[in-house]
């Protein structure tokens, strides 16, 4: 009997402390990672105290039922009365999005650049070069960049690396959503400054603009190696 009720006050103490650490990491179902954990709970609950504004990130293996991630989304923000801006990431569905359960939140941080597939003005203009067919298109897609996820998430992880990438990718995009919220209630955090996420998004930059340089000698290599066979076969 002393059994039984050891181990059940364990396991309810445990249920709590659980349930008290996963406030703003809200679903962790990838990461698995007590200091990630501390991380977003220490940066969420600052990001709280001083606006009011919860921001809470969910990490998914898979989006349950068929569900796709915005209706996951609606129905998971019915749980908060609070002001809240979701941040959800689908491994398996590689899938990322932002939503809120108050759309006047979304001025206090800018949901595209975030979510931006280019993570500086070089590559963006890169991809509108190759991905767009007409100049509208094209004079989008080079003034969309800052991304501070998807192009972490984008980059080749070695073998056992990838949760590292994930959690890399989703830090930096929790955090550049945190400062973007701070700065607009005319407030700083302290948990984390800015110059963490600046130094993510230069290693991303220098990543990008390696790959443009090799991308380029690679063409010219092509150009050359194609007129030389030209040559031969005249």
């Amino acid at each position: 009997m002393k059994y039984s009720r050891g181990l059940a006050a364990l396991i309810l103490t445990l249920f709590f402390q659980t349930q008290l650490f996963a406030e703003y990491l809200y679903k962790d179902e990838v990461i698995f990672n007590p200091k990630f954990n501390e991380e977003i709970e220490s940066l969420g609950s600052e990001l709280y105290k001083k606006t009011g504004i919860s921001l809470r990130l969910v990490m998914l293996k898979e989006l349950p039922n068929g569900l796709n991630v915005v209706d996951y989304e609606k129905e998971l923000l019915k749980e908060f009365n609070e002001p809240t801006i979701l941040l959800t990431f689908s491994e398996m569905d590689s899938r990322v999005d932002i939503a809120v359960n108050d759309m006047s939140l979304y001025n206090y941080f800018n949901k595209k650049q975030v979510l931006s597939p280019s993570a500086s003005l070089v590559q963006a203009y890169f991809m509108a070069i190759f991905y767009t067919k007409s100049w509208d298109d094209f004079n989008e897609m080079r003034s969309d960049y800052g991304g501070s996820i998807l192009p972490l998430l984008a980059s080749k992880a070695k073998k056992g690396e990838l949760l590292g990438k994930y959690s890399g990718s989703m830090f930096n995009g929790y955090l550049d959503i945190a400062e973007q919220v701070a700065v607009s209630k005319g407030t700083r955090l302290d948990s984390f400054s800015s110059k963490n996420s600046d130094y993510v998004i230069l290693a991303v930059k220098f990543f990008f603009y390696s790959f443009i340089v090799y991308g380029v000698f690679m063409y010219i290599k092509r150009k050359i190696y194609m007129r030389r066979k030209r040559k031969e076969n005249e």
